[in-house]
């Protein structure tokens, strides 16, 4: 398999741009169920071209296909977003509109962005290490985790919040979402990690440590702890409770924990912090002018918080290793 095909995926990525102009004018002039189908013949249809753009060299890694039409419907996300804010139209105008309204929200708008971009390039990335058959586990771990944790929210949100009444076939667009992501996760993770070699002497006296002769971890472990009390505090919020601290906070921190779109109610830290301030959420839900500073270093810090143990874990990852019992130090 060549370089060549991860250029073809990219190179199909962007047919998303004519398939979506097509698409809505198609769409307006047929119903939700058929609109739905067509959606899927393409999706179907992407991965059928990509197939074609390996056909004399097929990829060992089936989820090759996976990221091509994920990589796709990354676009299409672009699209939305770039709609949305008015810097294109008549891609999306009537999907938006009949198809999927919950994606008007400030949430989703976020999350058409996160996709477009983060995710996007995250694809790109493992279709180049497929093709040029290197490992890509830590990157594809790192999708996983976000595309599962924006359905996670996403899905919920729109069925209990303010639109869940409006739910129509096109809302089972979002299956693949929340299925193949799954999937892809236990395949990446059962691929072989980093393999450098770390000698047994070093790992031993690393795995010797206490917690208070790494001040690191232990700066880590109480981040962690802040950061789960500040999660069922948030929790608690969320959900109403008549105490007054939570009142308080709602009030003058985080009104956007109660905006009746129930998005901020499950937490996407990204998407959460953007929707606060997004002109797209009522004015009572935003952020309070005088608590602006306060919010974004405390949720910044928070959604920072996973990042730097995650990279801790990547690169000291001594602490992590198996060691043999019979293994002799010399």
């Amino acid at each position: 398999m060549s370089a060549s095909a991860a250029t073809g995926v990219f190179a199909l990525s962007l047919s998303a741009i004519p398939a979506t102009y097509v698409f809505n004018h198609l769409a307006a002039q047929h119903d939700s169920w058929t609109v739905v189908g067509v959606a899927a013949l393409i999706l179907l249809l992407v991965a059928l071209l990509a197939r074609v753009l390996v056909q004399r060299k097929p990829p060992r890694d089936p989820l090759f296909y996976v990221y091509a039409v994920f990589g796709f419907t990354s676009v299409v996300s672009l699209i939305i977003g770039l709609e949305q804010d008015g810097v294109i139209d008549g891609f999306m105008t009537h999907y938006l509109r009949e198809g999927e309204p919950h994606l008007n929200t400030a949430h989703a708008h976020l999350i058409c962005y996160w996709d477009g971009s983060a995710h996007y390039l995250l694809y790109l990335v493992m279709v180049a290490a497929i093709a040029w058959e290197e490992s890509y586990r830590s990157v594809g771990l790192f999708w996983a985790g976000s595309v599962t944790m924006s359905v996670v929210v996403l899905v919920p949100g729109s069925i209990v919040g303010k639109y869940g009444t409006r739910l129509c076939p096109a809302s089972l667009l979002s299956l693949p979402y929340a299925c193949l992501p799954v999937w892809a996760g236990f395949r990446i993770y059962a691929q072989p990690p980093d393999s450098r070699a770390r000698p047994a002497k070093v790992v031993q006296e690393v795995q010797a440590k206490g917690l208070l002769r790494r001040p690191l971890d232990l700066m880590l472990v109480l981040g962690l702890l802040l950061a789960a009390a500040f999660s069922l505090f948030r929790g608690l919020v969320a959900l109403d409770c008549p105490a007054e601290l939570c009142r308080i906070y709602a009030q003058s921190q985080e009104p956007y924990l109660r905006d009746p779109a129930a998005y901020p109610r499950i937490q996407a830290q990204f998407s959460h912090i953007g929707a606060s301030l997004h002109a797209r959420t009522a004015y009572v839900y935003r952020v309070p002018e005088e608590a602006k500073v306060l919010f974004l270093v405390v949720n910044v810090a928070y959604g920072a918080l996973p990042q730097l143990l995650a990279f801790r874990c990547l690169h000291s990852p001594e602490f992590f290793i198996k060691t043999k019992a019979d293994e002799k130090v010399e």
